[in-house]
């Protein structure tokens, strides 16, 4: 009798573009100074996903501004 795994399917990224309102949103968190964990779970964005699109924009993110 074989054996069957009980590993979970690992999840893959859904990449999604960013809005026009989304990038306004993420401006407005950039000049208020509020963390990436926090901006992270409120876009539902990873924190690298965020630092890219920071750098692409020349947008200060981070905590070492």
């Amino acid at each position: 009798m074989a054996k069957k795994s009980r590993r979970a399917a690992k999840k893959t990224a859904k990449r999604r573009a960013w809005t026009k309102q989304q990038v306004q949103e993420f401006r407005a968190h950039s000049r208020a100074k509020t963390p990436v964990a926090v901006i992270s779970k409120q876009t539902k964005r990873t924190p690298g996903a965020l630092r890219v699109k920071a750098m692409e924009l020349g947008l200060p993110l981070g905590h070492r501004r």
